[in-house]
């Protein structure tokens, strides 16, 4: 017997799903394409998966009223990986709590790549002349002396259809080909080109273009969260989901190549081209995201000595993945460096020709798995650091991404605090470049230590405006807190503050990031301002402002700004030449095996390094 299902609508999009009671509210709302932003995947640890029930509420556990306020329980907040449904619902999910419409880099600092002269998917007119007394020789020996492609190679099902395909084409037409393997024969009068996709697959989010595989033309750009964003924000809470549950690796993979699936055919609707022309898709991610994308064990990443599957670069058909593009498409996944070190670090090594600086360089990927490459002497170091999601809000009291309602910049000028909000709405809470700018401020000010303390409006230096200590509070429990929005201001009417811990969370993950780039520097023998040139990469890099930047650490100190560079998605630039060019295939290759993968979790010196960098400069 089929068991009743009970409706959740949900506000404000709208939408209403069907479920059967029991269901959790965070997996309903995913039913209807709806992320509920929930860092700790839906553990209960971050408290961030905040709705309020307007109708069929349930009573709390005692998750939720650890994180809720007994006002906020009464009024029908609740946590959407702790509730299940019991009845019909109507559930508002704010702004602070939905994916939203985040500022997803798209922009590369090449935004055109020069035709290539070897294409890994390229076209060929061809004529042949049809069989006839005296030349029997078979279609596909006649096709490959046109082509010049010897051998000429072929999967069963083309070569089933290959002589009808060509008595139907009157022998004439335009062979797709992949080096010597055929992929198709396209009709003389298609007037297609072949088309390649390039992909960015960031654990956080996914960014796609699309390509003219014989000129390079970029004929589309499109950008989304990555949906595995709900089985948790970092990789190693995925590494986990998919070790603690049967069919996790299952979830992961299909999650990200549904996504997958839905850019490809937005790009190719933009564009009024077939998703069939695309012969060609280029991926590039770091090591756990390119596994997960393939559907290899990620396990081992997850417990010492973090070792991946494969370190070079896999060619597969691009059926193989789930990719929905022409049957025989060929898919290609950038090489990776080491165990955290992976495909997009090496994409941003060939996009930004770091290997090829003049003097000592440094690129800096900034996100939940911060990367670092150090260019010396013809030497090239990487190392990746746990910097963990607060730069994306997560772990942060009031944190949320980069979306509207999320207060990106904050400024003290004439004694007074200023705030910048993504789409000029009311404030919901803070992303990371806010959280920067504010930890910078309060520093500049004496507000925040340089252990990181938040002190009392008592505590103040003398000079402090007023406007900055009347925003120095307490919170309930009589800690204290620092308010960015008061309740009047803010979408949700409860004020936007930061607390003590917030500042921690930054200490750690600047400090991790700041200890790698000491170390490197260490290696080569280096200071950092004995650094010609440092390359901000990645989509939250390229939002903060290099002074605060510098101010709380995160960046190399006494570095003449001019020496400090944004280079946009390294990772999509890097993908899209690999796209575009057999040569840079290899150039990618060279690098990756020539690059020394620094393991930071085994360097006697990173503990003490990382003490240190905690402390604010």
């Amino acid at each position: 017997m089929r068991d009743p299902e009970v409706l959740v609508r949900f506000r404000p999009s709208g939408r209403e799903a069907y479920v059967l009671p029991g269901v959790r509210l965070i997996e309903a709302a995913a039913e209807v394409d709806l992320i509920v932003l929930s860092p700790c995947g839906g553990e209960g640890t971050c408290g961030k998966c905040r709705v309020r029930v307007a109708s069929g509420v349930t009573e709390p556990n005692p998750v939720e009223r650890r994180w809720l306020s007994a006002d906020e329980l009464a009024t029908g907040w609740r946590l959407a990986c702790q509730t299940s449904v019991a009845g019909p619902m109507d559930v508002d999910i704010p702004a602070a709590s939905r994916s939203g419409e985040h500022q997803i880099l798209v922009r590369t600092e090449s935004p055109t790549e020069p035709p290539a002269d070897d294409p890994p998917v390229r076209t060929q007119p061809f004529e042949v002349a049809p069989p006839r007394r005296g030349d029997d020789a078979p279609d596909s020996l006649r096709l490959e002396r046109t082509l010049n492609q010897e051998p000429l190679e072929m999967d069963l099902p083309l070569l089933r259809e290959l002589t009808d395909r060509l008595q139907s084409m009157a022998y004439r037409g335009t062979a797709v080909l992949a080096g010597h393997r055929l992929l198709d024969l396209e009709p003389d009068d298609a007037a297609t080109d072949a088309l390649a996709v390039a992909l960015d697959i960031g654990t956080t989010t996914l960014v796609g273009e699309l390509l003219y595989q014989r000129t390079g033309e970029s004929l589309a750009i499109e950008a989304r969260l990555n949906p595995q964003t709900r089985f948790g924000d970092d990789v190693l809470s995925r590494i986990l989901y998919a070790r603690q549950n049967d069919d996790g690796l299952e979830q992961l993979q299909q999650a990200v190549v549904e996504a997958v699936n839905e850019m490809i055919a937005t790009l190719c609707r933009k564009a009024d081209v077939s998703q069939r022309h695309v012969y060609n898709v280029t991926l590039a991610g770091n090591t756990t995201m390119q596994q997960l994308l393939c559907g290899v064990d990620v396990r081992p990443l997850g417990q010492l000595p973090f070792t991946p599957a494969s370190a070079r670069a896999m060619n597969c058909r691009a059926v193989e993945l789930g990719l929905d593009v022409h049957p025989r498409a060929i898919a290609y996944v950038m090489p990776v460096i080491g165990g955290f070190v992976g495909g997009d670090t090496v994409a941003g090594l060939l996009a930004t020709g770091l290997a090829d600086a003049d003097g000592p360089a440094m690129l800096v990927d900034i996100g939940t798995n911060g990367e670092i490459v150090l260019q010396a002497n013809g030497r090239l170091w990487a190392a990746s650091t746990a910097a963990g999601p607060a730069f994306e809000g997560a772990r942060i009291s009031c944190g949320m991404r980069g979306c509207d309602g999320a207060i990106e910049k904050v400024v003290v000028a004439d004694g007074r605090l200023h705030i910048g909000v993504i789409g000029n709405a009311a404030p919901a809470g803070v992303c990371g470049s806010g959280l920067i700018d504010a930890a910078a401020e309060l520093l500049r000010h004496g507000i925040l230590s340089p252990q990181g303390q938040l002190l009392a409006a008592d505590q103040t230096p003398v000079d402090t405006p007023p406007d900055l200590v009347r925003r120095l509070q307490f919170d309930p429990q009589g800690k204290p807190i620092f308010v960015l929005a008061e309740p009047s201001e803010s979408a949700e009417g409860r004020a936007i503050a930061l607390t003590q811990r917030d500042f921690r969370e930054l200490q750690l993950a600047a400090g991790a990031m700041r200890a790698g780039a000491i170390l490197l520097l260490r290696r080569a023998g280096l200071r950092s301002d004995q650094l010609g040139e440092v390359l901000i990469a990645g989509g939250f890099g390229n939002f903060i402002r290099r002074s605060n930047a510098e101010r709380i650490g995160l960046l190399p100190q006494r570095l003449e700004h001019h020496r400090i560079r944004y280079v946009g998605n390294a990772s999509l630039a890097g993908a899209r030449r690999g796209a575009l060019s057999q040569q840079a295939r290899q150039a990618a290759e060279q690098l990756a095996r020539r690059t020394e993968h620094v393991d930071l979790s085994t360097d006697p010196d990173f503990q003490e390094a990382f003490a240190d960098a905690m402390i604010f400069p």
